[in-house]
């Protein structure tokens, strides 16, 4: 099983990266629910173990694009954020530590994977994926922008994309970059 999630994992993360075109610097948010991973009901059956092969597969792909990974946490930390100090160097961080069951599995794996993690109760990143309906929309940018994914199971929870762009703004007479969009 562990094999199969890491496989999903790594592919919906290249997905992501790609439809998004995260470049270098950019932020991707991940809501996660090792509990809906499994089969389970969200909260239900947290484990560390899912986490960390889910946490892996990830970084085994962002680290080699330059692309920051930020773990919500779980409602029980009212969906506070880990990240590397690196990443928001000037934050202010709020001090707590999570847990598998005050945080959530995803969140405590990341903390303990990262080289100087941080907790902050806000981040505007620049795409996300949502694992198991947790989510991660307050954490991203506006404007949001939905991903159709491929790669949208990653063991038996779905997993629902985002992108950001520029708002619009000038109104009919404006003319925009395509690249932009």
């Amino acid at each position: 099983m562990k094999n199969e999630i890491y496989a999903q994992t790594q592919a919906t993360i290249q997905e992501i990266c790609e439809k998004a075109k995260l470049k270098r610097g950019d932020i991707l948010i991940v809501g996660g629910s090792t509990s809906e991973i499994i089969g389970d009901k969200i909260g239900s059956n947290s484990s560390p173990e899912i986490a960390q092969t889910v946490i892996d597969a990830i970084l085994g792909v962002l680290k080699s694009k330059g692309v920051f990974l930020a773990v919500q946490c779980c409602e029980h930390l009212n969906r506070a954020i880990v990240i590397e100090r690196e990443a928001l160097p000037f934050a202010e961080a709020v001090n707590v530590v999570p847990q598998p069951k005050a945080g959530g599995s995803l969140a405590t794996c990341a903390y303990k994977s990262f080289t100087q993690p941080i907790v902050v109760e806000h981040v505007r990143a620049d795409a996300g994926i949502d694992i198991g309906f947790t989510l991660i929309g307050m954490h991203l940018k506006e404007v949001a922008v939905p991903l159709r994914l491929e790669n949208n199971l990653i063991g038996k929870a779905f997993v629902v994309g985002a992108r950001t762009r520029p708002k619009f703004i000038g109104g009919v007479r404006a003319v925009y970059d395509e690249k932009l969009l």
